[in-house]
């Protein structure tokens, strides 16, 4: 596979104007499905089809991430910004959906009927592991291993369906390999995360905080999870440095 020739591919059946004019999709999960390619072209009986078992997962995968980005929040001042915002949000759950019949349609042409019983199981057991995390987050009951943890089982769970496809070594290796990979892909993430001086309330730092902090901090850090710049106190206080979420 040539470098970003899934991510063209992807490309042609997630276009369509009113997506590209007013909204932004989230990154191409491009390193999950270059390893998920490269393993199904191993196994003898999953090789023939590993273009389009990366397309599928990679059209999912965006559907699921793009859902992600929807945000429940007030909108803009102004009728004219506040429409563009409401479209924009709207537009991204349409997107989603759109992208998700997508893989429905190519592994239905292709006759591959059981792929579709288990990305959809695979899909619906993503949305229970989020609804568990979201919870958690909420009621400020999350630690830090469970916030690597959970985020790194919704990263890998689409892609652990793809074991029924797989034989012998890999079969048994590859749920623990994409989500170590998922893992590492998180924490990678949480090390850009850090450096910012915004976005930063829903960062493993703040959950490590609620879980080592004192009591004072961990009850101010509750009533200001929107102020960046409090956080970033808080942070440096108990000495979260800006590499401190490693592989």
């Amino acid at each position: 596979m040539t470098r970003n020739r899934i991510a063209q591919l992807a490309q042609k059946y997630m276009y369509h104007d009113m997506i590209g004019k007013h909204t932004e999709l989230p990154d191409f999960p491009e390193a999950r499905i270059r390893l998920l390619y490269s393993v199904l072209g191993h196994q003898p009986a999953a090789s023939l089809n590993k273009e389009l078992m990366a397309l599928v997962a990679s059209l999912v995968q965006m559907g699921l991430d793009t859902h992600d980005t929807v945000r429940n929040e007030n909108a803009p001042s102004g009728e004219k910004s506040g429409i563009l915002s409401m479209r924009a949000q709207q537009l991204k759950v349409l997107a989603g959906d759109f992208f998700s019949a997508r893989f429905y349609q190519l592994l239905s042409q292709a006759g591959q009927i059981d792929a579709v019983r288990r990305m959809s199981e695979a899909v619906c057991e993503v949305n229970r592991v989020k609804m568990i995390f979201y919870t958690k987050m909420k009621q400020l009951k999350l630690n830090a291993e469970e916030y690597v943890q959970l985020s790194s089982e919704i990263r890998s769970g689409l892609f652990v369906a793809f074991t029924a496809f797989m034989q012998g070594l890999c079969e048994r290796l590859w749920p623990e390999i994409v989500e170590r990979f998922s893992r590492c892909e998180v924490l990678l993430k949480e090390i850009r995360q850090v450096e910012q001086t915004s976005d930063l309330e829903s960062s493993w730092g703040v959950w490590h905080i609620m879980q080592e902090g004192s009591e004072e901090d961990r009850l101010a850090l509750a009533q200001r999870q929107e102020d960046s710049s409090f956080i970033r106190h808080l942070l440096d206080k108990y000495h979260v440095p800006r590499s401190s979420a490693g592989c």
